[in-house]
């Protein structure tokens, strides 16, 4: 079927919106018409091709939409189904079969190596082929979609464009808290960067219970927002010289966790600077080479370096919890989203990497 689609040519190219072929889908799959798709830091990292998925493609990872047809096999799902996405998983590795899908054995595979998790494409334009990107290209109007990546919404009361960001920058900063550190109930954390994935952290720390909740950034307006969803403290890092001396102040020596968003390395290092003795340090940015001092940075103190991919999550069990909290009043992450024309996926794209807004949700 011809479909519009926002397909990357050329490394660095803006999105093109334009017509393209997608295949019917096969056994296990599903055909949804997307409703709304979230615009992530991650779709910006592979369009610039610091993550090479292979180009032509077609981006977009935080889709959700309505089920028009299910391939062969396919019980769990009907025409008509409401859906939100997430990432792609084998579902016959070790770690999948573990309920560790986060951290599937063919994750960079089936999600940046173009193909659906079969190892073939759906999407074609003119003849030739177009990259998949996390099993979904939701920056289309439609999308063939494996079952494992599909969870159903039964809430007919919330808005299904809402939930497209659920599936993965906001379950990637709430499930690091809630599904990995478990922090305990009065306990300290800072979060570095108060974008989607670092408010999501904030947002889950206070669920959690913890006492004190940092968070740092560079934008005013976003920190008196973190605020709102549940900072205790907030740290202007363009204002304060010295942010690890700031936090070690508010926290008596330290933080027992720390979450960096950011990617950037310098932030990492200071992440990790922030802990207390036998603390724990999270990496959640896309982060490139780093070099630390391993004895005074990290052993010397008995501290720990993690990083976690998609918030330890299972999604299908996550996101609907995730959808609960909201319910209850808990988990505001509507408060970060602001809605775009499909049309106009450029400006969201460039809002979003500029800090006018959190998150840019386009809808179709």
């Amino acid at each position: 079927m011809k479909i519009q689609a926002a397909v990357v040519h050329k490394t660095g190219q803006p999105f093109q919106i334009e017509e393209v072929e997608l295949a019917g889908p096969k056994a296990g799959e599903l055909l949804v018409k997307i409703v709304a798709c979230g615009v992530c830091h991650t779709d910006e990292v592979a369009q610039h091709q610091m993550i090479p998925v292979p180009l032509p493609a077609v981006f977009g990872h935080e889709g959700c939409g309505i089920v028009e047809e299910v391939g062969e096999g396919v019980t769990d799902f009907k025409a008509g189904d409401r859906v939100s996405f997430s990432f792609g998983y084998c579902g016959k590795c070790e770690n999948c079969m573990t309920a560790h899908q986060h951290a599937c054995e063919h994750f960079n595979e089936i999600n940046f190596g173009g193909v659906m998790a079969d190892g073939t494409k759906r999407l074609s334009q003119n003849g030739v082929e177009v990259s998949s990107f996390f099993g979904q290209s939701s920056f289309a109007t439609y999308s063939v979609v494996h079952q494992n990546s599909a969870i159903k919404v039964t809430d007919d009361d919330i808005d299904l464009a809402l939930l497209g960001p659920l599936g993965c920058g906001i379950q990637t900063g709430a499930g690091a808290v809630l599904n990995r550190l478990k922090p305990k109930f009065g306990s300290s954390i800072a979060v570095f960067g108060c974008g989607t994935v670092g408010m999501s952290a904030i947002m889950a720390a206070k669920i959690a219970g913890c006492a004190k909740i940092i968070g740092v950034g560079g934008n005013a307006q976003s920190l008196e927002l973190a605020k709102e969803l549940g900072a205790t403290h907030t740290i202007n890092r363009k204002e304060v010289d010295d942010v690890v001396a700031e936090i070690k102040k508010l926290t008596n020596g330290g933080t027992h966790y720390s979450i960096d968003t950011t990617g950037v390395g310098d932030f990492v290092r200071k992440a990790l600077a922030s802990v207390r003795f036998m603390g724990t340090a999270v990496v959640l940015g896309a982060t490139g080479e780093l070099t630390i001092n391993v004895q005074e940075e990290l052993m010397g103190d008995a501290k720990s370096l993690i990083g976690i991919t998609e918030g330890d999550a299972i999604p299908k069990l996550f996101i609907p919890q995730l959808i609960d909290y909201y319910k209850r009043g808990q988990f505001p992450f509507d408060r970060l989203i602001k809605f775009y024309d499909f049309k106009d996926i450029n400006q969201a794209v460039e809002d979003s990497h500029s800090g006018k807004v959190i998150k840019a949700v386009l809808k179709m």
